[in-house]
C-alpha cells in the first residue's frame, strides 16, 4: 500500500498544482469582470480647455432660455460651508437617457388644424427644431380617444369583439398627419408610445368607457387583440410605434375615459393576454410599460407584477404621472429610488403631467414652470430615463376637453386670434430637452444647499449638460465643481440654467 502511494504521489501534486491553477484564473477573471463592471459606470470627460455656456431663464426678467455667460474652468479648492457648491463627478454614471417629449392627443392635433400654416411650422418648430426649439425627442399618443378631445370614440363599432370593423379612419383627420409633420421637423426619428383611457362600454363592466369599471374577463383576448391593431395600423402610416402603456391611470375612476385594474389584474392581463399576444403578433419587440399612475402606489404595482418572472418578462418599465399631490401631500420621489433599487433591470419612465385647473390669468405663472423643473431634476436623480408631458398645445380654454377637465399645455392657441402664448413651463422643459440628448448618460450631481436643484447629463457627442434650478427669492452666487475643476456661476432668484461644457 505504501508503495502504491508514492507510486501516485506525482499525480496528486499535478492535480493539486491544476486546481489552484484554475482557482487562481477564476479569480482573476471575477477581477477583470468586477473591473469591467466599474469601467461601465465610469466615462471618460475632461474640464481641460473647456468653455462653459450658460443659459438662464429667469422670473421677472426678459430671460429665457437666453445665453447669459462664457465661463471656464480653474483649480478648485475646498470650498467652506458657508459657501453654496454644485459637485459633478464625472466618473460616476448611471442610465441612459431615451428623450424628452409631449403628448399628440386629439385636443392638440385638432387646436393646431385650426392655425394657419406659419403658426402651424412655428410651433412645430418651437417643440421639435434642435437649431430653433427645444428639440423634443419623446411622443405619446392615446389609442383612441381620452377625455381631450371633442368626443368618446374608438376604432370599431359598438359591441364587434371579433374587430373585424378596426379603423383609424377617425385619426386621419387630425392626430395622425401632425404627428408626421412632427416627425419630420424632429429629423425623420420620434420615439413614439401610445396608451388607452379606456377599452369599449361592451368590454367593460360598467357598460360605459367613462367613470371606472373593469375590463370583463371574457374581453380579455379581444381587447389584447386591439392594442395589435392599433401599432400595426399606424405602422402602415409610416408612424414606428416603440411601444405602449398597459392602461393610463388604472387606479382612478373619473368622470372621463378611464379603467380600473388591480395590480394582480394588471398582471395576468399582462402575461395570459397581452404579453403572448404580442409576440404571437410578432410585435415581440415592442416595448410594454406597466402601471402608467401615480407614484404614489408605484411600488406595489411594480412589486407584484416585477416579481412574477411570467410577467415581468414583458415588461420594459413601469411609467408614471405626477398628480399624487391631489392628496395633498409632496411628490413621492423615495418611491422612484425604491423601484429602481428593487428592480434595476427595469426602467422607469414618466409618461404624463400638467398643470390643472387652467386659468388663462394664469399663463405666466411661475410655480407651474417651477413644478416641471422639480419633477424632471428629482424624476431623472431617481433613475427615470425618459419624460413625456401631457398635451403639447391646448386652446384659450385649456381644451377642447368632452368632459370640462381643463388644463395647461407648455403652448397655448387662442383660436380666435391665431396667436401663440409660449408659458414658461415651455422654456422651464427646454432647459432639459433642447441640451440632453437620446443615450446621453446620467452624471452623478449633488448640491450643497436646498435652495438649489441640479441634474447632469453627459451626451454622446462628448458634452457634458448640466442643469441648476434656484428655487429661492433671491440671486446666488455658487461653486460649480467638475471633479477637481471649478468655476464661480451667478444665477437669479427663481430661475433655472443648463451649463453646457
Amino acid at each position: 500500500m505504501k508503495r502504491t502511494l508514492n507510486h501516485l504521489k506525482p499525480y496528486y501534486i499535478y492535480t493539486l498544482f491544476i486546481c489552484l491553477a484554475l482557482v487562481a484564473c477564476k479569480k482573476e477573471l471575477e477581477k477583470t469582470e468586477d473591473n469591467s463592471e466599474k469601467l461601465d459606470n465610469q466615462i471618460a470627460f475632461s474640464t481641460q480647455n473647456k468653455t462653459i455656456q450658460v443659459y438662464t431663464t429667469a422670473k421677472n426678467s426678459d430671460l429665457r432660455l437666453t445665453k447669459t455667460d462664457d465661463l471656464t474652468f480653474k483649480k478648485g479648492v475646498q470650498p467652506k460651508e458657508t459657501e453654496i457648491s454644485v459637485f459633478v463627478n464625472p466618473e460616476k454614471s448611471f442610465q441612459t437617457f431615451i428623450g424628452i417629449g409631449g403628448a399628440i392627443s386629439d385636443a392638440s392635433a385638432e387646436v393646431f388644424s385650426k392655425l394657419n400654416k406659419d403658426k402651424q411650422q412655428e410651433l412645430l418648430q418651437a417643440y421639435y427644431s434642435k437649431e430653433k426649439g427645444i428639440g423634443y425627442s419623446l411622443l405619446r399618443t392615446t389609442i383612441h380617444s381620452s377625455d381631450f378631445a371633442t368626443g368618446s370614440y374608438t376604432y370599431i363599432q359598438e359591441g364587434d369583439s371579433t374587430l373585424k370593423t378596426f379603423s383609424i379612419e377617425h385619426d386621419k383627420q387630425f392626430r395622425i398627419p401632425m404627428i408626421k409633420k412632427a416627425i419630420e421637423t424632429a429629423g425623420g426619428t420620434l420615439l413614439t408610445y401610445a396608451s388607452p383611457w379606456s377599452p369599449p362600454a361592451f368590454m367593460k363592466s360598467n357598460k360605459n368607457m367613462l367613470k371606472g369599471g373593469t375590463l370583463l374577463p371574457e374581453f380579455y383576448q379581444s381587447w389584447a387583440n386591439y392594442y395589435t391593431k392599433f401599432i400595426k395600423a399606424y405602422e402602415k402610416e409610416n408612424i414606428p410605434i416603440w411601444g405602449i402603456t398597459i392602461q393610463n391611470e388604472p387606479m382612478a375612476t373619473q368622470t372621463w375615459e378611464s379603467c380600473i385594474y388591480t395590480a394582480e389584474a394588471e398582471r395576468d392581463f399582462l402575461k395570459n393576454y397581452l404579453g403572448p399576444t404580442m409576440e404571437k403578433e410578432g410585435l415581440g419587440d415592442k416595448n410594454i410599460v406597466i402601471w402608467d399612475h401615480n407614484r404614489d402606489l408605484i411600488t406595489q404595482r411594480a412589486n407584484v407584477i416585477l416579481s412574477d418572472p411570467e410577467a415581468a418578462k414583458y415588461v420594459w418599465g413601469t411609467g408614471f404621472h405626477w398628480y399624487e399631490t391631489w392628496t395633498g401631500g409632496d411628490p413621492m420621489f423615495d418611491n422612484l429610488k425604491a423601484v429602481n433599487e428593487a428592480f434595476p433591470d427595469k426602467k422607469l419612465l414618466f409618461t404624463e403631467g400638467c398643470n390643472e385647473k387652467f386659468d388663462p390669468d394664469k399663463y405666466q405663472y411661475w410655480p407651474n414652470a417651477e413644478r416641471y423643473g422639480n419633477s424632471m431634476i428629482n424624476d431623472f436623480n431617481s433613475g427615470t430615463v425618459g419624460w413625456t408631458d401631457w398635451n403639447i398645445l391646448l386652446d384659450q380654454t385649456g381644451g377642447p376637453n368632452h368632459v370640462g377637465n381643463f388644463c395647461f399645455a407648455p403652448v397655448h392657441a387662442d383660436t380666435t386670434t391665431g396667436e401663440l402664448v409660449y408659458t414658461p413651463s415651455y422654456y422651464y422643459i427646454g432647459h432639459f430637452s433642447k441640451f440632453i440628448r437620446p443615450n446621453a448618460k446620467r452624471v452623478s450631481t449633488s448640491v450643497s444647499r436646498s435652495v438649489l436643484l441640479s441634474t447632469s447629463f453627459l451626451n454622446e457627442d462628448g458634452k457634458m449638460v448640466t442643469v441648476v434650478m434656484n428655487k429661492s427669492d433671491n440671486a446666488l452666487t455658487y461653486n460649480f465643481f467638475v471633479g477637481s475643476e471649478k468655476t464661480v456661476v451667478e444665477i437669479p432668484a427663481r430661475s433655472i440654467q443648463t451649463l453646457v461644457y
